[in-house]
């Protein structure tokens, strides 16, 4: 979810969970969790403040004076200190006199004061990585990662912090009564760490540790350059049009877009050119915003077919070499698998996916495949359907082109551009009607006018308050409207930037909420990759960039509202992954209901509401292409899985099955009716689970979505005209869902909020194939 990573997971979302993982899970808590522990005396971190901005961490990071050049000299000076300082703490637990001697608070709440400093360092890095990505912070970045990763594999692997965390479990064993949420917060942590230990290696000794060692900073160094790989092929890629016959009847947003890239391109290469966006020239590039508007709009097959050809090969073999630096991430995937399976047989796992599943609610690969499965059955025959009407219509208004003599089947780069068409007919709407309708401020008012009804907070602008690593971000607070009390706060960052900032959208931890750190105002980032403003005309909005704020929106309050004060199970710490995406995608949900749409559909002009006609449009819009999106996503769900569950990875080297070819048998499962081609190199930029924290975790998608589905059914039960009770059950989504984090397990939170187990029907409802 994204999450955080971008992605994330919350990559779209990405980049989450606890202490004591490995590198992928250790920079997740850094950039998260371990900046929740935050306010450390500054004596603790550094005498050099004044003179490096990434040791400054009494408050939010200083973007404006944080240069790539501060953080070898800060990851230096932090190791080191952490270093010394947990090797006196594992004497210390060491020489306790028993284990009643061995107090929770002497441990876990140590720990978080003492990584504090190391993590605020390397979450800041990571995010910039991210929305400010260059060569200077690329070259520091990659040269402090292995400090990073091996400091804090000592903290996973320590036997003497690993039987404390035991004696403390075995103590509470003993102990009897009904648990206070606190108490339970503490539980879930230990348990969480625990677990986590494990998964880290803590019972390894010798060569086999040392080797599990090596994987893991390997498998940290591939993650970089994956994403890396992806963000540069990504810009390298762009193709001028100069034709006017080849943008007919292109939205006029899209062709400003174009041109305003095209003009911005020039005067990067020094160059002044008049460029009008109804004559062009126009420039078109892999950026989403840029690459969805080519896909959708561009009646010209020949271009369109070129681009996505170009998309599909990015950081493959087939991406052009800069100097002898091979942008070609085929190596990088089949490397990260090997190791993967080589790191789970370590410790006791068949597969990549049954060690990731231990930590997640699924209870097994099967469980994961039913889900799918199930879903599958019914959005596949709706899928077939869907392509056959959009191949009818293509025929019948495409021309000769589209005849069945000149064109089998409509190809991926048909597909497409015929069902935006054919939903234009159907619902006599295009998207560009609405897109007025959707000013980003606007959207983000209306947002917060939902939040304010259902959850009793206010969200106010803070610009200024902040320091901002772009002049496009800005900086909200959010206030409890009963105490009055500011309660959290967040960055948003919503316009695409090619030039410096990776695709997809994302919600990631600046400050977590952390009673050991005193840390008790969470701060979030949300980042989106939206349609930019252009010239004097504002942020004009997608219906789907709109969803996408909300989604990104969910993962936040998640973050913000919660009332646990443990680190490490506060917020989205600790909450399973295929839990994650419950309240980013309960969020969506509310794009459909009348009265929050009305809260900001508001003509950017002249103010006027959304027509009335319009509105029921967008309404049975909904589930408009449901089942091919469903196929889409259930594909690289169960691809994630086969690869991480059931491939070989040595074999291929050897004339077996490879990545392509799974990739192409688990199309033939899910989406037989569009095979990727044989060029189709999708895997290549398949971040989430190869620079993400989704490996053998893309199904969460779906898991969280029947939770989500149904939890949003709570609403549509009371009636959603039925204000009083609406808020009152919102109020008990934020109690429960929202607030409660990682401190109670996700199942319970549910069945707190719902009174029973989720069931899928909400979710095949929704998408209307039930």
């Amino acid at each position: 979810m994204k999450i955080h990573t971008s992605a994330v997971i919350l990559m779209a979302a990405s980049f989450r969970t606890q202490a004591f993982t490995g590198l992928k899970n250790t920079l997740s808590r850094l950039s998260r969790q371990q900046k929740q522990t935050s306010r450390i005396p500054l004596a603790m971190v550094s005498t050099s403040v004044a003179a490096n901005p990434f040791l400054d961490q009494e408050s939010l990071p200083r973007f404006a004076s944080i240069e790539p050049s501060y953080l070898t000299p800060a990851v230096t000076e932090l190791v080191e200190k952490l270093e010394s300082d947990f090797a006196s703490f594992e004497s210390n637990i060491s020489k306790s006199g028993g284990e009643k001697d061995v107090a929770y608070e002497d441990v876990l709440p140590a720990l978080e004061r003492m990584q504090f400093p190391l993590g605020y360092v390397w979450g800041v890095a990571g995010h910039l990585q991210g929305v400010k990505n260059g060569d200077e912070l690329r070259e520091a970045y990659e040269k402090n990662q292995p400090k990073v990763v091996t400091t804090m594999t000592k903290f996973s692997q320590s036997a003497a912090l690993y039987d404390a965390l035991v004696a403390i479990e075995k103590s509470w064993e003993e102990s009897s009564g009904q648990d206070d949420f606190y108490t339970m917060q503490k539980k879930r942590a230990v348990k969480n760490s625990l677990l986590q230990m494990k998964l880290g290696g803590v019972g390894l000794e010798g060569k086999e540790k040392e080797r599990f060692n090596e994987i893991k900073l390997r498998l940290a160094e591939i993650s970089t350059s994956f994403s890396n790989n992806v963000l540069d092929a990504t810009k390298a890629f762009s193709l001028d049009i100069e034709n006017h016959e080849s943008v007919t009847n292109v939205p006029a947003s899209a062709k400003a877009m174009w041109a305003n890239s095209y003009k911005t391109a020039m005067a990067a290469q020094g160059k002044d050119v008049e460029v009008d966006a109804e004559s062009g020239p126009w420039r078109i590039t892999l950026d989403a915003p840029s690459y969805i508007a080519a896909m959708q709009h561009l009646p010209d097959r020949a271009i369109r077919e070129k681009i996505y050809k170009a998309s599909i090969t990015r950081a493959s073999e087939f991406t052009k070499v800069e100097g002898e630096k091979v942008k070609n991430n085929i190596p990088l995937i089949y490397e990260t698998l090997k190791l993967k399976y080589e790191r789970a047989k370590m410790l006791g796992f068949s597969n990549p996916a049954e060690m990731s599943l231990a930590r997640k609610m699924a209870p097994s690969v099967d469980s994961v495949k039913d889900l799918s499965n199930l879903i599958l059955d019914k959005a596949l025959p709706a899928a077939e359907r869907e392509l056959d009407e959009n191949t009818a219509f293509a025929r019948t208004n495409g021309g000769e082109e589209y005849s069945e003599d000149k064109l089998e089947k409509l190809m991926p780069w048909d597909t497409t551009f015929w069902s935006e068409r054919l939903k234009e007919s159907k619902f006599d709407l295009k998207e560009e009607e609405l897109r007025p309708y959707f000013a980003l401020d606007s959207v983000l008012g209306g947002m917060f006018g939902l939040v304010e009804r259902i959850f009793n907070v206010d969200v106010k602008k803070a610009d200024g308050e902040a320091e901002v690593w772009n002049p496009d971000v800005s900086f909200f607070k959010v206030f409890d409207k009963d105490s009055g009390k500011h309660i959290a706060s967040f960055f948003l960052d919503p316009y695409s930037r090619p030039a410096d900032k990776r695709g997809g959208a994302w919600m990631d931890v600046c400050i977590g909420k952390s009673e050991a750190v005193g840390r008790d105002i969470p701060v979030a980032y949300l980042t989106c990759n939206g349609s930019p403003p252009i010239g004097d005309t504002p942020s004009l909005m997608t219906f789907r960039e709109v969803e996408t704020l909300f989604h990104e929106f969910g993962h936040g309050l998640q973050h913000m509202l919660t009332t646990a004060t443990v680190g490490d199970v506060a917020g989205i710490n600790g909450v399973e992954w295929d839990a994650v995406e419950l309240p980013s995608q309960f969020m969506e949900n509310w794009c459909y209901d009348k009265k929050t749409l009305y809260g900001f559909a508001k003509h950017y002009k002249t103010g006027e509401p959304l027509p009335e006609e319009m509105f029921e449009k967008v309404k049975e819009q909904k589930t408009y292409g449901a089942g091919m999106m469903a196929c889409r996503q259930l594909l690289f769900g169960l691809l994630d899985m086969e690869l991480h569950s059931n491939f070989d990875p040595e074999a291929a080297e050897k004339g077996g099955d490879t990545i392509f070819d799974i990739h192409r048998r688990m199309a033939e499962k899910c989406t037989p009716y569009s095979l990727p081609l044989d060029e189709d190199r999708f895997l290549c930029t398949f971040s989430h689970i190869f620079a993400g924290g989704y490996s053998a975790g893309y199904y969460s998608y779906k898991w969280a979505e029947v939770m989500s589905a149904d939890a949003f059914g709570a609403f549509e039960d009371v009636g959603l005209d039925n204000e009083e009770k609406v808020q009152e059950v919102g109020r008990k989504f934020r109690d429960t869902v929202l607030s409660l984090g990682g401190g109670v397990e996700p199942m319970e939170v549910f069945k707190m909020f719902r009174g029973r187990e989720p069931s899928p029907e909400a979710l095949l409802r929704h998408n209307g194939l039930a």
